[in-house]
């Protein structure tokens, strides 16, 4: 086929890739969960809620003909050669193109133009004044009305807001994610061309390894931070197991990252999650176990450090 008419590219392109899979190769597919399959010949290829995730590799894709593509390595023509001939054979593949779903709208509270509230708190558990300044300044973090809550934002691509978390900075437990938050997007401080990325549970215990970083002299905004935005569960089986969606959103918006560094908490939890990604994270990155050396959590640690009394205890629980 030397040309290929538009309208048949976009046909083909709306076959699935487990469709295309359940009748052509329906002995490559495992099933690892209700709505997950893996590849027999691939195991960290993943197939999931129409997308597929070739984690090994660090590649994916929506549907059969990338799967022809990037897996396969046919050709794109010849890829779409295949497809128009099996598409005859099963016309159920071929499905009608769905509108994609609008983003999620994010509401967030009304921004105070003091930040007295939210740097007294965050100095209070420790968290260094210039880490605070600088997440000021990015629009990071800020100060809501009219409860003076703290509110950590993390942002898409084009620098949008699209997840926000607020916390209140008063003797409370009051806290959550804002309204139409989407945890793709969850709290970071990064440098896109680093290979490191440091992986918390939590804002808090992000900002607290920052400002450990530059207690000792290092630049804290040298490699990439993520929060998780709570905690990660897995299943009971580690390899059904799925990565977290912050985490897995950030991979695949940044391939050159090879080194992940895991610090969740010295709890049962955490340590069950660190275990967890450790097993099915793809072999390509370095992960590495780095809980705090001390305490729970790195808020913890820091605070041991400062010399901070603090009780975080019931606070904690609530907050992940």
């Amino acid at each position: 086929m030397s040309y290929i008419p538009t309208e048949v590219i976009e046909q083909v392109r709306q076959v699935d890739l487990l469709t295309y899979m359940q009748i052509f190769e329906p002995e490559e597919l495992v099933r690892i969960s209700p709505n997950c399959y893996r590849t027999r010949t691939h195991d960290s290829l993943k197939i999931s809620n129409g997308k597929w995730m070739w984690w090994s590799r660090g590649i994916g894709g929506y549907g059969a003909l990338d799967y022809l593509v990037k897996v396969k390595g046919h050709s794109f023509l010849e890829a779409v050669d295949i497809l128009v001939g099996k598409a005859s054979v099963i016309p159920a593949a071929i499905i009608p193109k769905q509108k994609a779903e609008p983003p999620k709208e994010l509401v967030l509270p009304e921004k105070s133009k003091a930040t007295e509230r939210i740097t007294d708190y965050l100095f209070s558990r420790g968290i260094d004044y210039s880490v605070i300044s600088y997440c000021i300044s990015h629009g990071l973090i800020y100060e809501s009305l009219p409860y003076h809550n703290i509110v950590f934002v993390g942002y898409d691509g084009r620098q949008k807001p699209r997840y926000a978390f607020f916390r209140a900075t008063k003797p409370s437990r009051i806290m959550g994610d804002c309204p139409g938050s989407d945890k793709r997007f969850a709290f970071q401080i990064g440098n896109g061309d680093s290979l490191v990325l440091h992986l918390f549970e939590c804002a808090i215990d992000l900002l607290s390894y920052a400002s450990l970083e530059r207690m000792a002299g290092r630049d804290w905004r040298a490699d990439n931070l993520l929060s998780l935005s709570g905690v990660y569960s897995p299943k009971e089986k580690l390899e059904d197991s799925t990565v977290p969606m912050a985490l897995s959103h950030f991979l695949t918006e940044h391939e050159n990252v090879s080194k992940i560094c895991l610090h969740l908490d010295n709890d049962s939890t955490g340590r069950a999650a660190t275990r967890a990604l450790k097993a099915i994270l793809p072999s390509r990155y370095e992960v590495r176990d780095e809980p705090p050396p001390k305490g729970k959590d790195f808020n913890d640690y820091l605070c041991i450090k400062l010399g901070i009394p603090k009780d975080k205890t019931r606070e904690r629980s609530v907050e992940r």
